[in-house]
């Protein structure tokens, strides 16, 4: 547990656990930071998402299709901002660049290292909803990433469980 020393009243030395406040400014953070699409509670997609591709190493955004205007992301900045493999083409990717190729869709999947120890999975697509129009980046990453094909099902399943 984190801890600083303060000076009581007394004038010795006292320590504060700084960590409720940590915690509370980061629920606080994440829960300013995307409501998640109108209408859809962000604990009921992350639950869905979670069940359906949630690992460390995984990111998912979506964002609406018109504006481009990022409304949810599963995963954390490392996962969304990482660089990994394009897999179908030369160069790498990050799940935020990969959006751009929602509106055409892409499935792919590759080694991420030279040893193929560890595969990228990268989804994009629509969201296929009456609802919405939007659409998601996902990838994923490690010694048990999905492949494409694999997470788009997935998340087929998870957007019509949450409600999009």
């Amino acid at each position: 547990m984190s801890q600083r020393a303060q000076r009581g009243q007394d004038g010795g030395l006292s320590f504060v656990s700084r960590a409720p406040v940590a915690c509370a400014l980061a629920l606080l953070a994440g829960a300013c930071w995307l409501g998640g699409p109108k209408g859809v509670p962000p604990s009921q997609l992350d639950t869905q998402v979670g069940l359906a591709i949630g690992d460390p190493a995984t990111c998912l955004i979506l964002a609406d299709a018109a504006t481009g205007k990022v409304v949810y992301r599963y995963g954390s900045d490392f996962n969304c901002d990482r660089a990994l493999p394009a897999c179908d083409t030369p160069g790498t990717l990050t799940a935020r660049t990969a959006l751009g190729f929602a509106a055409r869709g892409r499935l792919a999947s590759c080694p991420s290292v030279p040893d193929g120890s560890r595969t990228v999975g990268w989804a994009e697509g629509r969201v296929q909803s009456t609802k919405r129009n939007l659409v998601f980046s996902a990838v994923m990453e490690g010694q048990r990433a999905l492949p494409g094909h694999e997470m788009n099902a997935r998340l087929y399943d998870a957007f019509q469980a949450a409600g999009l």
